[in-house]
């Protein structure tokens, strides 16, 4: 699992196109937007299917909680972002870890937005540009 935090200003995007791999978005819409985000952006990889979804998913939601507590956000924008991995898990098993990732965050009070998989997708962000407003982190479960 690799993930991008950057603390913005803002994050807004729009679906652009479908990919072979995209899930339906009926339920999460073409466009979203969230005002002072902590964006994570995950790849989850093929070395994460071995182990337990909810091992990944916890894993993932410590390393949220972690820096969000450290900036002292509210608000979580989850945004697959397959870029930065060559060696990427399933779209079924990817997905249904930022499902569970989601549900994890809103049953901890995070007001959370997860931006839909496997879309070519517009997006726009203003990163804070203070000390901890960019990190990365990488973890296996």
């Amino acid at each position: 699992m690799k993930v991008l935090f950057i603390h913005a200003e803002y994050l807004r995007y729009r679906v652009k196109e479908r990919t072979p791999v995209a899930e339906d978005i009926e339920s999460l819409g073409k466009t979203g937007n969230m005002d002072e985000p902590l964006i994570a952006l995950i790849s989850i990889e093929d070395k994460d299917e071995k182990s337990d979804m909810e091992k990944v998913a916890m894993k993932t939601v410590e390393a949220i909680l972690d820096v969000s507590s450290k900036i002292g956000v509210d608000n979580i924008a989850l945004f697959p972002f397959a870029h930065l991995s060559e060696n990427l898990a399933s779209p079924d098993f990817a997905v249904s870890a930022l499902k569970e990732i989601e549900s994890h965050l809103k049953s901890e009070g995070f007001d959370t937005m997860r931006v839909p998989f496997g879309w070519y997708k517009e997006f726009e962000l203003r990163n804070k540009g203070h000390p901890l407003s960019v990190l990365s982190k990488s973890f296996t479960t």
